[in-house]
């Protein structure tokens, strides 16, 4: 069921965490004029040559994928529900020199009206902390088959779904893994998770920025199994080319004695045994 209520809480959560997220990291701009980009591999080999495509980033925040996609010579959008987050973009993409449009809206908003409008593209792509607060998993696997041309591919790398049922303080179980789209909500809001993962998540160098972030707005996740994922592009009409699942993530430290690897791919502690931390998975529409 789409909760658009709380996806406006979200919304407002977003735009103070994006502030202090931004604080931490250093000249964006001239990471980008000089040709820095945010991709890690896993994205780039599930992407493919994107030269010349034109491709939507949902959910893109403030931008800095989206601009590392532009770079790659795709036509890109992004778009994200947070006004500091595009407004960050727009200015980040000005300064940097790189084309990109930015559309500031609900992606369920923008699917919907992206489709009454005819709008198509090669690549629908989204990562890295998204699928979590997507209220209707089945609204938005149908929105995107309707946004992709004849052959166009949805891409996706997120953090994996059994890592949720921990509590990230001492990796004890927490959670479960059947949420069935449950709510989850957060009194403190989205966290200053750049700040307590440094240089791993600034590739333009860390600054320390904002200090001690406390969120004003509570925000709200939703609980999905990697089967349900799978399940709604499925009955969306789209075909799955590839599903992978690693052992790291990559950058964020979102859990209490994470050890970086060469990379800046993220492990467990020593005492907890490999886990699937992301997952990633392409799927296409027919022709």
């Amino acid at each position: 069921m789409l909760r658009k209520d709380l996806h406006e809480e979200n919304r407002l959560s977003w735009n103070e965490a994006t502030k202090a997220h931004n604080s931490h990291k250093r000249d964006q701009s001239q990471f980008f004029r000089e040709g820095g980009s945010t991709l890690f591999p896993e994205e780039i080999e599930l992407l493919g040559d994107i030269h010349g495509l034109s491709l939507v980033h949902l959910q893109c925040n403030a931008g800095q994928d989206t601009l590392s996609l532009a770079q790659l010579g795709a036509t890109v959008i992004g778009v994200d529900i947070s006004d500091e987050a595009i407004a960050f973009a727009r200015q980040l993409a000005e300064d940097s020199r790189i084309p990109a449009r930015f559309v500031r809206m609900d992606v369920y908003d923008w699917l919907e009206q992206a489709a009454r409008d005819g709008q198509r593209f090669d690549i629908a792509f989204c990562s890295y902390g998204a699928l979590c607060w997507l209220s209707d998993l089945s609204l938005w696997a149908k929105g995107i088959s309707a946004v992709l041309l004849p052959g166009g591919r949805l891409v996706c790398v997120d953090f994996h779904p059994f890592w949720m049922v921990f509590d990230w303080r001492d990796w004890t179980l927490k959670y479960p893994y059947f949420g069935e789209g449950r709510v989850f909500t957060s009194e403190g809001g989205v966290g200053d998770y750049v700040a307590d993962s440094g240089d791993a998540l600034t590739p333009s160098g860390y600054v320390e920025g904002v200090r001690d972030f406390k969120n004003s707005y509570r925000c709200h996740e939703f609980q999905w199994t990697l089967g349900e994922i799978v399940t709604a592009l499925l009955d969306a009409g789209l075909t799955i080319s590839a599903l992978r699942e690693y052992p790291y993530s990559n950058a964020a430290k979102l859990f209490q004695g994470m050890r970086e690897t060469p990379g800046r791919r993220m492990i467990p502690p020593e005492d907890i045994p490999s886990l699937p931390l992301m997952f990633g998975i392409a799927a296409y529409k027919a022709g």
